[in-house]
């Protein structure tokens, strides 16, 4: 497995693999990784020739008062962990690498729609540095495909938004949420939690599944969700949504069939946010 730091060595590193022919594929990450990302990793192994991870903590999807400074940095055991699950080359930019000029005046790419509410209400201006940190990657990396968690269901919606709207050539693949056996879902921030936390916070996953079966059996939407909300802060919860949307993420109509139920909700200092998919009857 080789590292590159700058995107000239990246490139240069690349440019045979594409004259070759080879498919390429990309995992963005920020690091502090686990087996959900590596997860991505195996997708990517499964369907292409190269794969190609970066590990990059973007400031610019931090809000001011978001955790930036103490958000976890362990590179060299996220190597360690890349190359075990066949990695074949990493990114690791710094900040002035992607940023040379900062971030004021820095060209944004935002995505509107699909980007708003939710996630994006709660953080604003989170997604429009997603959506331009990956818009930048993709233009270094060039892939033919990448691969996203479904955990994080807005921002995948957001990135397939991007890729259509911006014509851009790669695939992209959803990769389904790795779980606790407590059904909690895998994630950097799960370290934030106390081992009393780390016990209540496999709820988030039970409600929903709880929320869903009364929503496939008909149960009216509203108040489903707010018994979810009650629920939730019954267990110490915090939520700052929990929502029933169309898949696309768009309103739930009567004709909706195929719907999501989406969740943002704070444990103590932690947010932690999950997704389960409903079918809705006729």
């Amino acid at each position: 497995m080789h590292v590159h730091s700058t995107i000239a060595k990246l490139r240069e590193a690349l440019a045979p693999h594409r004259r070759s022919g080879a498919r390429i594929g990309l995992v963005p990450t920020m690091g502090n990784l686990h087996q959900g990302h590596l997860a991505l990793v195996e997708a990517a192994r499964e369907r292409c020739d190269l794969v190609v991870a970066s590990i990059f903590v973007n400031p610019l999807q931090f809000g001011p008062s978001e955790d930036l400074d103490n958000y976890p940095r362990t590179l060299e055991a996220d190597l360690a962990k890349l190359e075990a699950a066949g990695c074949d080359m990493v990114f690791t930019p710094t900040p002035a690498t992607m940023y040379p000029d900062g971030l004021d005046g820095q060209t944004l790419v935002r995505v509107p729609e699909v980007s708003e509410g939710l996630c994006g209400g709660a953080r604003p201006g989170h997604f429009d540095g997603v959506s331009t940190v990956v818009s930048m990657l993709f233009h270094i990396v060039q892939p033919d495909l990448a691969c996203f968690g479904e955990k994080d269901y807005q921002q995948l919606a957001v990135i397939r938004r991007m890729v259509r709207d911006m014509h851009m050539p790669i695939e992209i693949v959803g990769v389904p949420t790795v779980r606790e056996a407590s059904g909690l879902a895998l994630s950097s921030r799960n370290g934030y939690l106390s081992e009393a936390e780390h016990a209540t916070a496999a709820e988030l996953q039970a409600t929903l599944v709880t929320l869903a079966r009364s929503l496939e059996a008909g149960a009216d939407i509203d108040a489903t969700l707010k018994e979810g909300r009650a629920r939730l802060a019954s267990h110490g919860f915090a939520p700052d949504y929990l929502e029933l949307r169309a898949r696309d993420l768009g309103a739930v109509t009567a004709t909706t069939r195929d719907a999501i139920l989406l969740v943002a909700a704070r444990l103590g200092a932690t947010r932690l946010i999950d997704n389960l998919t409903v079918t809705l009857p006729r």
